[in-house]
């Protein structure tokens, strides 16, 4: 038998006696739901494991995640393939190379351009530097970021480099109907003379009008195949003739490609010799 207790309880005038005994408390106090687990409280009761899955469930994820992996490889095998047959193939490096790691020429825009002396000064380009792999791209995006439009200059000074880059460029130059010199800027802003040689003069053939600065030289020499063929031969006509197709529809004439033919070596061309073969359209003479 649990002992009774015994408390006074006074309301100022009656006095009573209330008996509870420690049965009584405890099953009151067991009827009551036993709160949360607390800083002065008994710990939360830990929650059980979930149950696993379903076996056909668990065999599900588990062929989602595999496919999921097998996807991701393929796709690395698929991209690692086309970029190692990329390149493989003749002169990949060296487009990637020119396109993303070291260009093969330098830029900077001008704003008060004058090539013919005649006092129009108009926004240029100045390029200088070898035509390379991925040059037309590079000269491309140089064009937006200067803003020219018709009647604007690009000036140009180059040893040559890339045929195909070249005429890409040419066409560039003649669809926005730019203008084309020869020569350089110096610190002062003045357009000195400069050269423009072998695959350079083809970018310098696009220009809508071609600007014969005084002093500037213009050199020609013989195309001919670089990478190995089956005939060499054939392929030196065939690039001969995509020259002349090109000379053709920039209103040059077939006398600078019969200039080409004739040495392996740069000639270089004088200011007459250049406007008799319509080479230069705008002679120009300098003090």
């Amino acid at each position: 038998m649990t002992p009774d207790r015994w408390f006074d309880v006074s309301d100022g005038c009656n006095r009573q006696e209330i008996r509870l005994s420690l049965e009584d408390d405890h099953d009151e106090r067991a009827g009551l739901r036993r709160p949360p687990g607390g800083p002065w409280g008994s710990p939360a009761p830990e929650l059980p494991d979930p149950p696993p899955p379903p076996i056909g469930q668990a065999i599900s994820n588990n062929r989602a995640r595999f496919s999921s992996i097998a996807f991701f490889v393929l796709m690395v095998l698929v991209v690692g393939a086309r970029a190692y047959n990329d390149l493989s193939r003749p002169g990949a490096w060296a487009y990637w190379k020119d396109l993303y790691f070291s260009a093969g020429m330098a830029s900077s825009r001008i704003a008060n351009a004058d090539p013919d002396g005649s006092g129009r000064r108009r926004p240029g380009l100045v390029i200088s530097g070898t035509i390379g792999a991925a040059t037309a791209s590079w000269f491309r995006d140089r064009l937006d970021e200067a803003h020219l439009v018709a009647g604007d200059t690009v000036l140009m000074s180059s040893p040559g480099g890339d045929l195909n880059q070249a005429i890409i460029m040419g066409e560039v130059i003649r669809s926005r109907g730019l203008v084309t010199a020869v020569g350089v800027v110096d610190p002062s802003g003045h357009i000195r003379p400069s050269y423009c040689a072998s695959a350079c003069v083809l970018v310098y053939a696009g220009g809508k009008i071609r600007v014969g600065v005084e002093g500037s030289m213009l050199g020609v020499h013989r195309f001919a195949a670089l990478a190995p063929g089956r005939d060499p031969v054939a392929e030196t006509q065939r690039i001969a003739g995509m020259v002349l197709s090109y000379m053709t529809r920039m209103g040059v004439s077939s006398s600078v490609v019969e200039a080409m033919s004739m040495t392996n070596d740069v000639r270089w061309l004088g200011a007459r010799e250049a406007a008799a073969m319509s080479l230069i359209t705008v002679p120009t003479e300098r003090p």
